[in-house]
């Protein structure tokens, strides 16, 4: 039977990365929000962005259901910042009966830290299409992230080391 497999943790903790390795050993398909809107904005999603990722990720959980209906894995790629939406995700697929487990990235803040000053210069040579965070702004999103319990998770990986 699928299975859908959240992936939690901080911007620049490695959650892409770990669904891409993860995605071949499972044969999933990963649905992350963050690629569509980089798709459909660009790097600045401007006044409206936290609006257009609530409606996007509502349709990614429809869109999970009919993926894991006929049979394929599906990763959920998309941080679950809070215990909110971690609960949300709970009951939404606890309501569908499909089978989920929880995937926490744990990095400290030198990873953190080396995993945005990499993603920042390829952003500035044009390497990859992602948000750029300056250094000023970041630690507010990252204070912003609510570290879950190891009783929410199924599997705490540990990236804490460069």
């Amino acid at each position: 039977m699928a299975k859908v497999i959240l992936i939690c943790g901080k911007i620049c903790s490695g959650k892409t990365r770990y669904a891409k390795s993860l995605s071949k050993m499972n044969s999933a398909v990963i649905l992350s929000s963050d690629e569509i809107t980089l798709v459909l904005f660009g790097s600045n999603g401007g006044q409206e962005h936290g609006c257009v990722v609530d409606k996007l990720q509502n349709y990614l959980y429809q869109k999970s259901l009919e993926i894991v209906d006929v049979g394929i894995n599906v990763i959920l790629d998309w941080g679950f910042w809070t215990q909110k939406e971690r609960q949300k995700a709970i009951t939404f697929f606890a309501k569908h009966n499909i089978n989920f487990e929880w995937h926490y990235i744990d990095s400290s803040d030198e990873v953190l830290r080396v995993n945005l000053n990499e993603r920042n210069r390829e952003i500035e040579e044009g390497r990859t299409l992602s948000y750029y965070f300056p250094d000023e702004l970041i630690s507010r999103f990252w204070d912003m992230f609510e570290v879950p319990s190891k009783d929410e998770m199924d599997i705490w990986v540990d990236n804490r080391i460069v």
